[in-house]
């Protein structure tokens, strides 16, 4: 039996996600056919674009991203205390970026609402959209589905582009959310794609490397390393950039083997920092998704979340 997302994503017990989303037809979402020659290169741009475009609008942060031949990868910090903390006003002029408004509620924003009843409806599809904005689950519905109804035109076709659902796991703790954002930045690296990280098209440590050498330390549309001093805050990232960039170039230079450079024993201060040890972290940041895990975190933070959701057990992947 399929869980009810409502399991599978509380911010009130992690707002840190690592979502995949797979393309479900032979047709490739983008890259090039071989069977065909046809190349769908242009698909990945349609994507990189929507994605940053709704986080621009929706409280769901992107921590990093990927954008590979049949699938995408998405890691994102749920800001819920965001959502809630806008005026009702606000609620409306974010909604309305992407919809269109009920008659009423322009009639709400034009001053012309008197009645109680009235008034209450606004409320209604006020507190409604309000949720929404924090909604994982809104915010990949509208993603998957601008993409699917701009591909099935291209491709002269209906019917569904992409999977019933998509995969989510919680990442519980920093280790998992370190691992994870190194896993999906590292996918083109993994898939022969890309040899270096600053050579990986359609990511997320792309962009945050292109933004760096313009001199800009933060990525538009993309969440803020915030540095260890906020990790009880869960603002942002709670790492610092450079500490993660020292990371990913070390990851990848495992991972690709027959890279040239050399490489040194040493491994990054943020693996000592986070009591992660460096064989654990080769093997998550290249198995993550290898096995069925829908939770991922320390042995503590794995209890804390089991009964928090009052649940016997779990699908888990636990990490030391």
């Amino acid at each position: 039996m399929t869980t009810a997302r409502s399991q599978l994503i509380c911010p009130d017990i992690t707002p840190y996600y690592h979502c995949v989303s797979r393309c479900v037809r032979r047709s490739y979402l983008c890259g090039v056919d071989n069977l065909t020659g046809k190349s769908y290169e242009h698909r990945r741009d349609w994507i990189e674009q929507r994605i940053l475009n709704l986080a621009s609008i929706y409280f769901i942060q992107i921590c990093s991203y990927a954008v590979m031949s049949n699938h995408y990868h998405l890691v994102v910090r749920i800001d819920k205390e965001g959502a809630l903390a806008l005026s009702d006003l606000e609620v409306v002029e974010r909604w309305h970026a992407e919809h269109q408004l009920p008659p009423i509620i322009q009639r709400w924003l034009a001053g012309e609402i008197k009645s109680d009843i009235e008034k209450e409806v606004c409320n209604q599809f006020i507190n409604e959209w309000r949720e929404r904005l924090y909604s994982l689950s809104w915010f990949m519905r509208e993603l998957n589905y601008d993409i699917a109804v701009q591909a099935n035109k291209e491709d002269q076709c209906t019917g569904r582009f992409w999977e019933g659902r998509f995969k989510s796991q919680a990442l519980l703790d920093e280790k998992a959310l370190l691992t994870a954002m190194a896993y999906v930045d590292l996918n083109p690296i993994r898939a022969k794609m890309a040899d270096t990280p600053e050579q990986s098209d359609f990511t997320s440590i792309k962009a945050r490397l292109t933004s760096l050498e313009k001199g800009d330390i933060t990525t538009p549309s993309l969440a803020n390393f915030m540095g260890y001093e906020h990790q009880n805050k869960t603002q942002g990232i709670p790492f610092k950039l450079s500490d993660y960039l020292e990371l990913v170039d070390w990851l990848g230079r495992h991972i690709r083997p027959d890279k040239p450079g050399y490489i040194h024993d040493s491994h990054p201060n943020i693996l000592f920092r986070l009591s992660l040890a460096q064989k654990d972290c080769l093997a998550l940041c290249t198995e993550l998704e290898k096995k069925p895990r829908v939770w991922v975190g320390t042995t503590a933070c794995l209890h804390h979340a089991k009964k928090a959701l009052n649940k016997k057990r779990m699908v888990a992947l636990h990490i030391a």
